[in-house]
């Protein structure tokens, strides 16, 4: 799951090395915790949010099917 956050990151951001993702493993829910240059940022938010949201959906999905709940933060 990680990997793929990360990947679809850098292919949106204009400084893909700033690209980090720390993933906080909980009892129930692990959260992935994305950061990208601050001027990345809106890249990765989208347009009211359009993009954030798919990248969300996306891991929603995966996660379900690897029956680990999953949710992404961004992390300014």
């Amino acid at each position: 799951m990680e990997e793929l956050i990360v990947n679809i990151a850098r292919s949106l951001v204009d400084r893909p090395e700033a690209v980090r993702v720390n993933t906080i493993k909980g009892s129930q829910i692990s959260v992935l915790e994305l950061r990208v240059a601050k001027e990345d940022l809106g890249k990765v938010i989208g347009k009211n949010g359009r993009t954030a949201g798919a990248i969300r959906t996306l891991l929603n999905a995966i996660s379900t099917k690897m029956k680990r709940p999953a949710m992404l933060e961004i992390i300014e």
